[in-house]
């Protein structure tokens, strides 16, 4: 029987960069490679391997479906590469254990607080990174392996070319808040009660958004809407300030009356918000996405 012929993971990392980087003039800059030297070793792959990965019928590079399929075994190479760098420099050898985490802005801050927190106690010189930034950054962001995680109220569809993996962290029923004067006076015949009142809401296309809309329709209720906000912490400033109703997760009531010095007008089981965490990871392995993932389960989603 022959052997298998040997694979060259210089030329499949040259290959792997150009169909991250989408040409070879941006992944000659990526390499710091001459261009003519990355065509060449191209080229010596696709002889070795016996398939075209590329197709070049035009001035930009289209991968082949074989060219596909050899690109996810190259990010599944050099992915679990670069976890096996990172574990032996940042793990068990007493070295600090970065955490790097990307949060949506509608994310709530006192979940996001709720969540990331035990981590942050895991001690051994863990240090926590968060940047908030729009769901579509942070991807991008993720697939470059800035980011260990990110966490979001709706998970990665199949139409976003990142490959990564959505993990549910749990889910919560959603309450309404307002200020006491106005929670007393609207928590009676609620929901019926917030018909024509003032309401402060996600911005339009969010995952909260469309649940609360459709809510609204199904009851029959016509909010007046005085603001629509991307932050869900600026929300809740202006509830605070008496400007309307807003909504947030049941399983912080208590925390957000406490902090906003508001009171729930009512709750309702006919709309969930869900939180997730993404990573380039099938199979969590941070120790930090760990101690995120299992108290999210455990104890913040647990009832």
């Amino acid at each position: 029987m022959s052997a298998a012929p040997w694979l060259n993971y210089h030329h499949l990392l040259y290959f792997w960069t150009v169909a991250r980087e989408g040409s070879i003039v941006a992944a000659s800059k990526r390499l710091r490679l001459a261009q003519p030297t990355i065509s060449t070793q191209l080229k010596t792959l696709e002889d070795q391997l016996g398939v075209a990965l590329f197709d070049r019928s035009g001035r930009k590079l289209e991968l082949t479906e074989v060219g596909k399929l050899t690109y996810r075994y190259a990010d599944e190479i050099f992915t679990l590469g670069r976890e096996l760098v990172e574990v032996l420099h940042e793990g068990p050898l007493g070295r600090a254990l970065r955490l790097s985490i990307g949060i949506t802005h509608v994310i709530p801050k006192l979940i996001a607080y709720r969540m990331i927190e035990p981590a942050l106690r895991l001690g051994d010189g863990m240090a926590v990174e968060c940047h908030q930034d729009r769901f579509e950054q942070l991807l991008t962001r993720l697939a470059r392996h800035e980011l260990d995680l990110v966490i979001s109220d709706v998970p990665l569809g199949p139409e976003v070319s990142v490959k990564a993996f959505n993990h549910l962290l749990g889910q919560s029923e959603i309450s309404f808040f307002a200020t006491p004067s106005l929670a007393s006076k609207l928590r009676r015949n609620f929901p019926t009660s917030l018909d024509n009142a003032r309401m402060l809401l996600p911005m339009p296309g969010g995952s909260l958004r469309r649940e609360l809309d459709r809510w609204f329709e199904a009851e029959s209720i016509k909010p007046e809407i005085v603001g629509q906000f991307d932050d869900s912490a600026l929300i809740k400033v202006f509830g605070q300030s008496g400007f309307g109703v807003f909504a947030g997760p049941s399983v912080i009531e208590d925390q957000i009356e406490q902090q906003y010095d508001v009171q729930v007008v009512g709750r309702t089981d006919a709309i969930h918000e869900r939180f997730y965490a993404i990573t380039v990871e099938r199979r969590i392995r941070h120790p930090g996405v760990i101690a995120i993932s299992e108290a999210a389960k455990t104890k913040l989603f647990s009832t």
